[in-house]
């Protein structure tokens, strides 16, 4: 049977080509990427295609690799068309970069396939992978714990972009506009290939290595895929159907994901980003574990996969951590708990503290009653003596910002400052003890960043309130308070919204 007609079909309904359009056809010299060439001459025929033919050397098979490059420069002579050429030592990048061989070349082959594309002006690149492939691919995805992105298997079409190429690999220079990969034969058999192959006189080089069953994806092709036929004949074509089914969902997934992602980061940037906490508990599981792992990405856009007892890890520690705690992940990067936040970064990135701050060493007077501005700007201090109040009302408040305390049993004067060396704190639920503050502050997690800038409510020399954390026994309303004072931060609208995030 004639692929052309099948490979037309599949090529319109994913849009995997445009009529004039440059291509790069990598073509290794075996029968995958011999059969695409053709099929590309024939289809270039009818659409206008521009080929360009690249063949990398991998440095590796000493003299049938030699062979393999020249049988692709002298095919593609021999049918008129341009050909790139290269080689580069890919067991030494490999060993460089502390590389599997298989990862290593394929960065390498990526990075010098879009290399050529920038250089030809072509939009896409084509590559030879089969529905074999396709199918070893998942079941390699499935054995290492992937999730639907991985079980997914390979896209018909994807941008270059998405590889996460590292270009210094190599020393390929990428293009500004990266091209698109194109998969034209991902949905025939190799079995197919190999007979239109025959039929048309094509003769394809024989890769040795193909038999090496030290690489795992030749141990899937040569010896498990086999075995689990004896299972279920079809077992190829089922893996496929597993993928198109998981790429339809996992599409959605991403337009859920990209949606949530606009409601629940206050900010994403080079370093950072930060979640809504709130926000993000609000989303279902499958959401809250995408959200995690797309902050992952795009703050180490080379990681190729973020695992699954990572990404789980994560989301129990945001879900249940208190503040400070902390999970990590792949690349360097730690997740910590906010009291309202989520933040994901590099270990060791202190985010900024999440609300009223001053300067260390500061000390301001408090007027009571009377509004305190503070001097960083943003905040003031509201502090009111309530003479009608209720027990209910003090025990119901939930803001962080809001403290109410026994008016009568604090000292004079009323200040807010920073801590000091020495500070002593009798915090309410300890009994009466009196820990230092900086001991108390370890144990209750206040991040390291925020210590030294957190406001302290002092009256008469004795911290009355760890300002958004704690207050004090000393000063605690109870059932003989008879007036109650209420500490309350203010912050103009522009702070409001630099400390609430989206609305």
């Amino acid at each position: 049977m004639d692929l052309l007609p099948r490979v037309r079909d599949f090529v319109r309904r994913h849009g995997l080509l445009s009529p004039g359009e440059g291509v790069v056809v990598g073509v290794s010299g075996g029968p995958d990427s011999l059969c695409l060439l053709h099929l590309l001459v024939r289809l270039g025929e009818e659409m206008g295609l521009r080929l360009h033919v690249a063949h990398l050397h991998h440095g590796a098979r000493g003299k049938e690799a030699d062979a393999d490059a020249a049988f692709v420069a002298d095919l593609a002579r021999r049918w008129g068309l341009p050909v790139t050429v290269a080689k580069k030592d890919v067991p030494a990048i490999a060993r460089a970069h502390r590389l599997a061989f298989e990862e290593a070349a394929r960065r390498v082959r990526y990075a010098f396939l879009a290399h050529v594309a920038g250089e030809v002006g072509a939009a896409k690149v084509a590559v030879g992978h089969s529905a074999d492939d396709q199918a070893e691919t998942v079941l390699m995805h499935f054995l290492r714990g992937a999730g639907p992105t991985g079980l997914r298997g390979m896209l018909p079409a994807v941008p270059l972009s998405d590889f996460r190429l590292l270009p210094d690999l190599a020393d390929f220079p990428l293009p500004a506009t990266m091209p698109t990969l194109i998969r034209p034969l991902l949905a025939v058999p190799r079995a197919e290939i190999e007979a239109y192959c025959d039929a048309h006189d094509l003769e394809p080089r024989f890769d040795r290595s193909n038999l090496d069953t030290t690489y795992f994806r030749n141990r899937l092709r040569h010896e498990l895929l086999p075995l689990l036929e004896t299972y279920n004949p079809n077992i190829r074509r089922r893996l496929c159907h597993t993928a198109q089914v998981v790429a339809a969902d996992y599409a959605l997934l991403e337009r859920l994901r990209d949606g949530a992602w606009e409601e629940v980061v206050w900010e994403a940037s080079d370093q950072a980003v930060v979640f809504d906490r709130a926000g993000w508990r609000a989303q279902p599981l499958s959401l809250r574990r995408a959200l995690v792992r797309e902050a992952a990405y795009r703050l180490r856009p080379h990681l190729r996969d973020v695992d699954f007892v990572h990404v789980e890890n994560a989301v129990r520690v945001a879900e249940e951590g208190t503040t400070g705690s902390q999970a990590t992940l792949p690349g360097g990067l730690m997740l910590t708990v906010g009291y309202d936040r989520l933040v994901i970064a590099e270990a060791g990135y202190e985010p900024p503290p999440e609300g009223p701050t001053l300067l260390p060493g500061t000390e301001v007077e408090v007027a009571l009653p009377g509004t305190t501005p503070l001097p960083e700007g943003g905040w003031t201090l509201e502090a009111a003596v309530l003479e009608a109040w209720t027990p209910a009302e003090v025990e119901a408040h939930l803001d962080r910002w809001t403290a109410y305390l026994d008016a009568d049993a604090m000292g004079q004067p009323l200040v807010l400052r920073t801590r000091r060396p020495g500070d002593r704190f009798r915090p309410h639920g300890m009994g009466g003890h009196r820990p230092r503050l900086t001991d108390w502050m370890i144990n209750a997690k206040v991040p390291r960043a925020w210590r030294d800038r957190l406001p302290l409510l002092v009256a008469g020399g004795e911290i009355l309130w760890v300002c958004g954390w704690r207050v004090a026994e000393t000063a605690l309303v109870g059932p003989r308070t008879r007036r109650v004072a209420r500490f309350r931060f203010l912050s103009t609208p522009e702070a409001q919204r630099a400390w609430e995030g989206p609305t």
